[in-house]
């Protein structure tokens, strides 16, 4: 850490955002192991772990777009607040269903279509709202690394907290706090002292903005290479994590804690890759730290698969996660940097429809293939994989390093045969 790490902090609004997300995304980890472990314990299934994930992020998927459109067309503060609410009634009947139910797989996967639906909303309000938060608008990409190190702590710890709670006092203790988190989330935002919003005049319909953003995607070269490396590695790499139930009760034989250390081991290691973000100096070249990092995401996913001893296989894990951290991060924060004021919405709700699309899709086709040749070699192959995106990365910098060296040359020849003034 240097004197960059928490340069964000400066800005009120982004302290109580941090202070309240860092509550709340604590009981969302716990929750998610816990529905993670309450669905393969009660099935014994791989594919209903894919459906479980599925259930979430591909009703979000859908809806996302238009999620986008609502935070560029409205104020994404009340849209934020709303969503959070939402969220909290959603916990509440989560934690009733499991408590009142012993079999509660059905219930758990509709209420977790019904989270889908609300995050369509909630995370490009979200998002974009950072941006408004920070008032220096140079600490944003310090910012959003920050958030990342904020859920990443979250995960690291929630997910540890979640396997003893299970172990010792039932998954229904896991639902609840989450329910509970959301006060300080709600609190925060309650708490903050935005400008007033403005109601902008909107010349064309929610469906002539929806598609406005996709023909501004399309044309933005930099936006539409960013979203499709996004696309490739949500599909085929990131759905590793939907395996570590897996690999917690039948490859190392153990317990919940088994698979919460697991998780927190991931979590460890995308922790320490947002820190690693958020204390880069103003200027850092970010395709470069992309590039690399997804070559340490494929070779931690490698080293990993096979390895039988339980401590040095979460230590392989958490190599790979510090890699894995760039590809959502450092991605962000180009989106957010490079598309237009006006556009930032769509923008981000395009590459959180890709990523909500694109993993859940990829997390059932994961749990199919591991179904036939097992989750090792199902997770090396992943690992491979994410060594081919990094190749592909390493070739767009190349590019561009020609391109800028064309573009510079050409500057100085014009400078050296332009007429003195």
């Amino acid at each position: 850490m240097n004197v960059n790490t928490f340069t964000a902090f400066k800005s009120r609004n982004y302290r109580l955002f941090f202070a309240g997300q860092s509550i709340s995304l604590l009981g969302t980890w716990m929750q998610k192991t816990a529905v993670s472990w309450v669905i393969y314990s009660q099935t014994h299934s791989k594919f209903m772990l894919g459906v479980s994930v599925f259930a979430t992020l591909f009703p979000s998927a859908l809806l996302t777009p238009f999620g986008g459109v609502f935070s560029d067309r409205y104020d994404r503060y009340r849209v934020l607040l709303l969503t959070q609410v939402l969220s909290m009634m959603q916990a509440i009947l989560l934690t009733a269903v499991v408590f009142f139910k012993d079999y509660a797989v059905w219930e758990i996967i509709l209420l977790s279509v019904v989270l889908g639906l609300i995050n369509a909303f909630d995370v490009p309000a979200r998002q974009s709202l950072v941006y408004e938060m920070v008032e220096d608008k140079k600490d944003l990409p310090n910012a959003l690394a920050l958030n990342s190190s904020m859920v990443n702590l979250s995960k690291l710890i929630g997910p540890a907290i979640a396997g003893l709670a299970i172990e010792r006092l039932g998954e229904v203790v896991c639902f609840g706090l989450n329910a509970v988190s959301f006060i300080a989330v709600i609190g925060s935002l309650l708490l903050m002292k935005l400008p007033t919003y403005v109601p902008k005049l909107h010349t064309k319909n929610i469906l002539g903005e929806l598609v406005e953003g996709f023909v501004y995607v399309k044309e933005t070269p930099s936006i539409r290479f960013i979203i499709v490396m996004l696309a490739l590695v949500s599909l085929l790499v990131l759905p590793f994590t939907s395996l570590m139930p897996v690999y917690a009760k039948d490859v190392f034989h153990g317990t919940a804690s088994t698979f919460g250390l697991l998780d927190s081991a991931i979590g460890l290691g995308a922790f320490a890759g947002a820190i690693f973000l958020a204390s880069l100096k103003p200027g850092a070249n970010l395709n470069k730290i992309l590039t690399i990092n997804t070559f340490v995401f494929g070779t931690g996913l490698i080293l990993f698969s096979y390895t039988a001893w339980y401590p040095l296989a979460l230590l392989f894990i958490a190599i790979g996660a510090f890699g894995m951290m760039s590809q959502i991060t450092i991605n962000n924060t180009l989106l957010q940097t490079q598309a237009a004021p006006a556009m930032r919405g769509r923008v981000i709700s395009m590459f959180v429809m890709v990523y909500a699309s694109a993993l859940p899709i990829g997390s059932l086709i994961v749990g199919a293939i591991s179904e036939h040749v097992g989750v090792e070699a199902t997770i090396l192959g992943q690992g491979m994989l994410a060594l081919g995106i990094g190749v592909l990365h390493l070739r767009h910098l190349q590019t561009n390093k020609s391109r800028q060296a064309v573009s510079a040359a050409s500057e100085n020849l014009t400078a050296e045969v332009a007429p003195p003034v």
